[in-house]
């Protein structure tokens, strides 16, 4: 299984529009984050979770033309905003399989209406079949897939195994009954927004709490903003087998 990472940012990315802070103005790629977003690869399927608004971005930049499906968390704006622009993809391809949450869905039908409508509906419009994810394991392209369930304040979101692969974002509580579908990871992927504490995101104590009890080989985290710092400087002083990911960083699960 071929993970890569489209982007790591949090909800505004790296830099922020008209930011001055000192990692906003860093040459170093590694400090520059798109949206969060991951594509999986196994034999020939490819997922996607997530579709932020630096979709059409993230798919010219890793050279992906095909698509099997994608996976959404939850429904704010940086996870499901990119969605008109899986429209190529479905040109070529025919129409995208979407799974979420039932509520998720139904956001994503309201904001995007047009995408919808069964009557009268404009030719250019992308076209999508929607598929219900319940808090059970289910199938995908004969991968087994587990949702883990979390919150992110008072919103709930899905995080996702798959075999030895986990990957969560947007969370701040994980319920133990959770956690114990994580364990025995080769790879965990987690977000550590900040060093402060954050009403709605683990910052970097809490995900490292978060590593310790799930136990992982290896952890990479993400949905990162500036105030976490340069990529550099806080590599150096995470754990062993715990890394910052970065946008294009490529691994095997």
């Amino acid at each position: 299984m071929k993970i890569t990472f489209l982007g790591t940012g949090t909800s505004q990315g790296i830099p922020v529009i008209g930011s001055k802070h000192p990692v906003c103005l860093s040459e170093n790629p590694k400090d520059k984050r798109l949206r969060v977003s991951v594509l999986i690869e196994w034999d020939n399927f490819a997922y996607v979770i997530d579709c932020g608004p630096d979709f059409r971005q993230q798919m010219l930049k890793c050279g992906c033309e095909k698509i099997d499906g994608i996976i959404f968390t939850h429904e704010h704006s940086d996870h499901v905003a990119g969605i008109d622009d899986i429209r190529p993809l479905c040109y070529m391809n025919g129409d995208m399989n979407i799974y979420a949450h039932e509520r998720v869905i139904k956001s994503i039908k309201n904001r995007f209406n047009y995408i919808f409508e069964t009557e009268n509906k404009y030719p250019g419009a992308p076209t999508i079949i929607t598929n219900v994810i319940e808090n059970k394991p289910f199938n995908l392209s004969g991968t087994k897939v587990v949702p883990i369930d979390a919150n992110h304040y008072f919103v709930q979101v899905f995080g996702y195994r798959f075999n030895d692969f986990a990957y969560l974002t947007d969370i701040k509580e994980v319920d133990e009954v959770e956690i114990e579908k994580l364990k025995n990871l080769k790879v965990l992927v987690v977000n550590a927004l900040r060093i402060q504490p954050h009403i709605s995101h683990f910052n970097l104590e809490e995900a490292l709490r978060f590593i310790k009890e799930v136990r992982p080989e290896r952890t990479y985290l993400t949905h990162i903003s500036h105030l976490l710092g340069f990529h550099d400087e806080v590599q150096q002083s995470l754990p062993k087998n715990v890394f910052l990911a970065y946008d294009g960083l490529k691994i095997t699960v």
